[in-house]
């Protein structure tokens, strides 16, 4: 897919990033070309919010979509993934992204709401445990020493405390906040839904947890790869143990499901109702499924086999009808 290059400009107003294409955007040079249906010029808005995770993929569909839709602005917000959904219960949002399947009692509300939703996967992502870079001493730890460093214990913890040669150094811990689907996933799967340790600072924004990790020597934090990806010259990413040898997240071990528990799938919820009512909608929805693959690689995630898009496609062409 070509890529578009164009001067963006980026509002920052309540959490919301509106990316609005500059002037001289649209370029007939590429006309005729992409999608078919979507050369006749479209109007009006698509409005999403939830994942940080899930955040710098739709901000990079959403600046190439306007490079050829310039009349069309989309806006892509990420107050997390929780977050995220109550915006789409109240029908504020056209699509809501996620970093794990919508939850049950969401799922109730929508119904009570009547909002009807689809389910599109998107790319995978592997969270990333990351510590200061002048850290010396770490460079893989077990599932369970994960679990008893941030397990609260109503004690301040310190690296010792986990393993006898570690430096008796109080830890500063670093977590996406709890509206976040990437919270909610190490909650389960490492957690085991028992409460974190009491100090840490949380954010919804996943460059703040860079920021802290990289300005104390005895941080540890976790996001998405990416945000390790794009950082990875400040940071110092941690290889996991789940029982089968310390494993890196990169690429191939999270495509492979070999960096366990940490691998998963993102999403994105697109409204049915703004798809069968907003032309829009409809278009820039199958403008993500047809190029999820490419720009997740792009920005730093890992993407689906082919034919998980062409399910997505699928999906799409059904609520058309």
């Amino acid at each position: 897919m070509r890529r578009f290059k164009f001067m963006a400009m980026t509002a920052v107003m309540g959490g919301v990033i509106a990316v609005a294409a500059g002037c001289g955007s649209n370029d007939t040079s590429n006309s005729g070309k992409g999608n078919e249906t979507a050369s006749d010029k479209l109007k009006g808005e698509v409005i999403m919010d939830g994942s940080s995770t899930v955040f710098p993929i739709m901000e990079a569909v959403a600046e190439e979509y306007m490079a050829a839709q310039p009349d069309v602005k989309v806006s892509v917000g990420s107050s997390g993934t929780g977050g995220g959904f109550k915006k789409f219960i109240a029908g504020e949002t056209d699509l809501t992204n996620a970093s794990r399947p919508v939850k049950d009692e969401e799922s109730a509300l929508l119904d009570e709401k009547g909002v009807k939703y689809t389910e599109m996967k998107l790319a995978f992502d592997g969270i990333s445990i990351v510590v200061n870079k002048d850290n010396e001493f770490i460079d893989k730890m077990t599932v369970d020493e994960l679990k008893k460093l941030w397990v609260d214990n109503g004690s301040v913890k310190k690296w010792s405390d986990i393993r006898p040669e570690w430096p008796k150094e109080e830890i500063k811990f670093y977590s996406p906040g709890t509206d976040s689907g990437t919270y909610d996933y190490f909650n389960e799967v490492i957690l085991e839904e028992k409460p974190m340790v009491e100090n840490a600072t949380l954010s919804e924004d996943d460059n703040v947890l860079v920021q802290g990790v990289e300005g104390d020597k005895n941080a540890i934090g976790f996001f998405g790869f990416a945000y390790y990806a794009e950082n990875k010259d400040k940071l110092k990413v941690v290889s996991i143990d789940n029982g089968k040898g310390a494993v890196e997240p990169t690429h191939e071990t999270i495509k492979s499901g070999e960096y366990a528990p940490l691998s998963r799938p993102l999403y994105t919820y697109v409204s049915n109702k703004s798809v069968a009512e907003k032309e829009q909608v409809a278009d820039y929805t199958q403008f993500v499924i047809e190029n999820a693959g490419e720009l997740s690689e792009e920005v730093g995630y890992v993407s689906l086999p082919e034919e998980e898009y062409k399910k997505d496609l699928e999906k799409l062409n059904e609520l058309k009808k």
